[in-house]
């Protein structure tokens, strides 16, 4: 098979794209790039991998020494695009695909949709209602849950997504939740605010990108790991400082 060097040292760095974007961690990533450029033998590759970033470098004997240097904003997880990159990397491995064939592979892999936006919102109700029964709460207080689940959500998705910033995105996530939340406890469904609004939350806690940035740093990929990790727990204390907040407001009003 001919092999076009330049056009393997762009599979390889759009493979390492797509999982990047997609939230893998960065021993996968790396791992993944250098399969394919061995099954393709394309020599001398270098690779420098960040959580929001690649640089990729080669020589060859046809096109000289090529690089590449991407930023990737860090983003939610896309398991699906991982486990399609991972399958892909097999293939080639066992040269199944030409190099043209792995790119227009990867570009559609790149494009795959997420799912759709009706989905979400009903797994993000039937969660939130499942994490609060997890958590001690009765099954009104599911209810409650599944409720504020939905809103959150629908919130997220036609409401603030693109229009505002992460840290501010997820503070008035926390403080619709609460909201939501007492509306519901005060209309006689539910009775746990706490467990209410601690089941709503779940579906946002970055639980993949923490275990991530933690593999990250077992890996000795301590950069990484750590940006990955105070981005984890910014989610956190933003989605909490939204429902203490309103919490503590809705306290003081009462009280007063």
């Amino acid at each position: 098979m001919e092999k076009d060097e330049k056009l393997v040292f762009e599979t390889v760095a759009l493979a390492g794209e797509v999982l990047l974007t997609s939230g893998a961690e960065i021993f996968r990533v790396v791992d993944t790039m250098n399969r394919i450029a061995a099954a393709y033998q394309c020599q001398n590759l270098d690779t420098f991998i960040l959580s929001n970033g690649i640089l990729i470098s080669t020589s060859g004997k046809e096109h000289g020494s090529q690089a590449k240097i991407r930023h990737i904003p860090l983003g939610g997880s896309r398991l699906d695009r991982i486990d399609a990159v991972n399958q892909l990397s097999r293939e080639i491995g066992l040269g199944m695909h030409s190099p043209q064939q792995a790119y227009e592979r990867l570009k559609q892999i790149q494009k795959m949709p997420s799912r759709p936006a009706w989905q979400q919102v009903i797994a993000s109700g039937v969660g939130s209602g499942a994490f609060c029964y997890v958590f001690g709460g009765g099954m009104w207080d599911a209810v409650a849950a599944f409720v504020a689940g939905l809103v959150l959500y629908l919130y997220f998705l036609y409401l603030v997504k693109g229009r505002l910033s992460k840290i501010a995105m997820n503070i008035s996530g926390g403080a619709l939740v609460t909201v939501v939340a007492l509306l519901m406890l005060n209309l006689g469904i539910g009775s746990n605010l706490e467990m209410v609004s601690a089941g709503a939350v779940v579906p946002l806690l970055p639980g993949v990108a923490f275990t991530n940035g933690i593999r990250d740093i077992a890996d000795e990929d301590y950069i990484s790991g750590s940006v990955r990790l105070l981005d984890a727990m910014l989610v956190v204390a933003c989605l909490a400082l939204g429902v203490c907040l309103t919490s503590f407001t809705y306290n003081y009003w009462i009280g007063g």
